[in-house]
């Protein structure tokens, strides 16, 4: 079994190369730099404008209105970034933002979400996963994985039927065992993340909670949660309650403050 051991002091390597801190005080492994994933945001956000038509007048304000409140609410240097948003027309209920400032709505979510506070439920969100710069946990997490396993088999000499069998099983040990659980916990990180600046923006937290229930109601299969690259619904749920406490001593702090966002919906 040496080479397990030569394997972990090579991956113990990357990790103290490479360790940041999220904003929940997570370590974290980073391997690439904020102009690089800026400019893959960038790729990603003029592929998906080439991918679906944009809509424009009330909901683009719409959305527009609830993401500046949220984006005041960042910290200097998050708040500072040119941010762009773009509302497109599907029927999937699906929301991102991406590293380099560019959130996305589609039209499906917007009939999900039933008010500004819910609309800024889920833009806090994709907001918190850019915050906590979960795109590049997740290329270093990747790229660290695939090479653990390239290791393991050019050092234990596993060719041939019998080897392919072993890095199979090795891989979907790494599928469910590392990649999946990243991103289950980069879910939830983001929703402790988006349920703070929501409240710090001025929106009402208790919404995240009327908005997973609003999911829920739309159906659907799911996978198992160990499977899945998402928390259920129920523990989604769960964490944004036990979050809510914190969550409404900033939302009262803000309108205190005066922040009052007043966003129409159309």
């Amino acid at each position: 079994m040496r080479w397990m051991h030569c394997l972990a002091i090579g991956t113990l390597g990357i990790a103290l190369t490479a360790c940041t801190t999220s904003p929940t005080g997570r370590s974290q492994l980073t391997l690439m730099s904020d102009d690089q994933l800026d400019q893959m945001g960038a790729q990603a956000f003029a592929q998906y404008q080439e991918e679906l038509p944009t809509v424009g007048g009330a909901p683009l304000r719409y959305v527009e209105c609830v993401t500046d409140a949220v984006v005041r609410a960042l910290p200097a240097g998050e708040r500072d970034q040119n941010w762009q948003v773009k509302v497109f027309e599907s029927e999937q209920a699906n929301a991102f933002a991406l590293p380099g400032g560019y959130v996305g709505i589609n039209t499906g979510l917007l009939e999900i979400a039933e008010n500004q506070d819910q609309l800024a439920a889920v833009i806090g969100h994709e907001i918190g996963h850019v915050m906590a710069r979960h795109a590049n946990e997740r290329a270093s997490t990747q790229s660290a994985t695939q090479l653990g396993l390239s290791v393991i088999s050019s050092a234990s000499g596993l060719q041939g039927p019998g080897g392919e069998q072993m890095m199979a099983a090795l891989g979907l040990g790494a599928q469910y065992g590392i990649l999946l659980p990243f991103s289950r916990r980069h879910e939830s990180e983001a929703d402790t993340i988006g349920l703070n600046l929501m409240a710090d923006a001025g929106f009402d937290p208790r919404a995240s909670i009327a908005l997973w229930g609003n999911m829920g109601a739309t159906g659907g299969g799911r996978p198992p949660a160990w499977m899945s690259t998402h928390p259920s619904h129920g523990q989604r749920i769960g964490g944004l309650e036990a979050g809510l406490g914190e969550a409404m001593a900033r939302y009262e702090q803000a309108r205190q403050a005066g922040r009052q966002p007043n966003c129409p919906r159309p």
